[in-house]
């Protein structure tokens, strides 16, 4: 009997899977932060026998590398990658025996990245589950734009051609387990539901029910915005990432964060959006650790940038330095934890009001700038008329453009909206952070447009 275990990283919005029988398993598409992995595998009973890449990924920085090392397990990566340690390439129709009855079958399925390749497993010869990376999705496919512009619509054939004979390959029944489309823009949509098999693929995913010309024309429009940081990723995994250090980095106190502050350095402040706005030492970013950090800091930060941590509890900078390892954020340069009051060493502490979008509707907009700071797709499907449009991860260095005056800032659901707001209060501006769900707006009296 085989099973699957898996290891979800929400932040990222990424799985990652241990798959084994009874004393051997294979890790596909590891986190860079291994000890999960070696945790699963400890609580098994099995030997990681097989570690398997199906890409070089865009999104994060991958663990392969380091987890074959200290397993000794084979590292198997796809051939058509260009990578500059050893490894055993995978082509098309290779078998992998993980044990007696149990074994990987590499499929080719370019489309994601050129040498993407999906593993299916098989027990007792008949196929059972395939691990899809970034090709078969959960109601969608991985998106065919992060390789090189001259090659998305070629790759975007290529992908639907690939999910296609996946689904021609494999029964109805088989599982289908994708590491990409649970929040990560790695996805060309957002996964319909938790779990799904090539049958039920079939009556839904556009690459299974439309003809190519539709598909592609249908995914090359709806493409979204490209996180930054996603540049620095393939590089490092090709080159092979060295080995994390979750040690605690060195302690801020008041005076040192002040110097941080000055020199220009991001001082990032963890807590909750709430919390946040009521008091926080002045010049702090705010990028909760709740919500997506390792996505919108890596995203907003320019690369390389020293980090300062400002945390509630040791608990929060430790998940918050695991998370931001997994995005190539290594070590913070210094951090702190406690409250704002100890962090301001005396100082007084700056602070901005939250507010509804009926609190929007009922104060008017008249002399003053409501800030739209969702992505282009989204403010396409609805926006409020006059509202000024600057995507969350170009504000930074476009807040010029905001006019002079007070400032409501909204986004989809109020975490970019209290991150936006950091962003102007640091700036000295006068700012209202709008912690509400834009399904609100138009119940709250708001006219929205299109247009």
């Amino acid at each position: 009997m085989f099973f699957i275990e898996t290891i979800e990283l929400k932040g990222l919005g990424n799985r990652h899977y241990l798959a084994g029988g009874r004393s051997a398993a294979v890790a596909v598409d590891p986190p860079r932060d291994i000890d999960q992995v070696l945790a699963a595998a400890a609580r098994r009973g099995v030997r990681i026998t097989h570690v398997v890449e199906t890409h070089l990924h865009n999104d994060y920085v991958t663990g392969g590398l380091e987890l074959a090392r200290v397993t000794g397990a084979t590292y198997l990566v796809p051939e058509g990658a260009r990578v500059a340690f050893h490894r055993v390439p995978v082509s098309d129709g290779d078998a992998i025996h993980i044990e007696a009855g149990l074994g990987l079958r590499a499929v080719a399925t370019p489309g994601h990245t050129p040498h993407h390749t999906a593993y299916v497993l098989h027990e007792d010869g008949a196929p059972v589950a395939a691990f899809t990376g970034g090709s078969l999705l959960i109601g969608t496919v991985g998106r065919p734009d992060l390789v090189e512009p001259r090659l998305t619509e070629r790759l975007a054939r290529a992908q639907h051609a690939s999910v296609r004979r996946l689904a021609d390959e494999l029964p109805d029944e088989a599982s289908v387990l994708p590491t990409h489309g649970f929040g990560s823009f790695c996805s060309s949509g957002q996964a319909g539901g938790d779990r799904t098999t090539i049958g039920h693929e079939k009556t839904v995913n556009p690459a299974l029910t439309a003809d190519v010309e539709s598909f592609v024309a249908r995914l090359l429009a709806e493409l979204d915005d490209v996180p930054a940081y996603y540049v620095h990723m393939a590089p490092v995994n090709a080159a092979g990432p060295a080995p994390v250090d979750l040690t605690p980095p060195g302690v801020a106190d008041a005076g040192e964060i002040a110097a941080r502050l000055a020199a220009g350095e991001w001082v990032v402040d963890l807590r909750s959006r709430v919390a946040f706005a009521e008091g926080h030492v002045a010049g702090t970013f705010n990028v909760e650790a709740d919500g997506k950090l390792a996505t919108y800091l890596a995203w907003l930060i320019p690369w390389g940038r020293p980090v300062t941590l400002l945390a509630e509890s040791a608990e929060q900078l430790a998940d918050a330095q695991r998370e931001l390892v997994r995005v190539g954020i290594d070590r913070p340069a210094a951090a702190a934890t406690g409250i704002p009051q100890e962090w301001a060493g005396g100082a007084p502490l700056a602070s901005f009001p939250r507010a509804t979008f009926r609190d929007l509707a009922e104060n008017g907009t008249d002399g003053i700038v409501v800030l739209d700071v969702r992505r282009a797709a989204e403010r396409s499907a609805g926006h409020i008329p006059g509202s000024l449009h600057i995507p969350l991860h170009e504000l930074h260095g476009r807040l010029a453009e905001v006019p002079a005056g007070p400032v409501w800032v909204h986004c989809a659901g109020g975490m970019r909206a209290a991150l936006a707001a950091s962003l102007l209060d640091a700036a000295g501006r006068a700012v209202v952070a709008v912690d509400d769900t834009f399904d609100a707006a138009a119940g709250a009296g708001l006219a929205l447009t299109t247009s």
